[in-house]
């Protein structure tokens, strides 16, 4: 199983795992991700700790997928100092919660086969397809009908 670290500015990092928690199951979460968040007054060096904790806590698995908030903040930039020694380590950066959920949904069925790339994109296409928009004309069309029922 890969690893997966949420790293982000403040709580969002606990608040985003304890949501995908209660969809997938608070096991099945806490067995292969973890959190990290910057506190005020913390610097990238403390973040590089955490993600080293973390690996650690995690079993030190042989790849790891960093889901940050956003690129070039602090998080992203301790990702990236684990990540230049490590060509098994990947970040993607604008973590949601379809993305969390799809790559925990990843975990379960990984055989250890896909390179940190596939995962990588497996997790931008999981955050793109929960990004939807919804118009007050969606909302209110009627409904299509079915050609099976014609």
């Amino acid at each position: 199983m890969f690893g997966i670290i949420v790293g982000t500015h403040g709580e969002f990092a606990n608040g985003i795992l304890e949501s995908a928690q209660m969809i997938l199951g608070e096991d099945l979460v806490n067995g292969g991700v973890r959190a990290v968040i910057l506190k005020r007054g913390e610097g990238p060096e403390n973040v590089i700790e955490k993600y080293k904790a973390a690996i650690a806590d995690l079993g030190n698995p042989e790849r790891v997928l960093f889901l940050n908030d956003l690129r070039g903040g602090t998080p992203y930039n301790a990702a990236s100092t684990l990540a230049v020694g490590d060509e098994h380590y990947g970040i993607v950066a604008g973590v949601n919660f379809p993305m969390l959920i799809g790559m925990v949904q990843e975990q379960m069925t990984d055989d250890g086969t896909a390179t940190i790339k596939e995962l990588m994109d497996k997790a931008v296409e999981a955050g793109k397809e929960g990004i939807v928009l919804t118009t007050y004309e969606d909302l209110n069309a009627p409904p299509a009908e079915d050609e099976d029922d014609l």
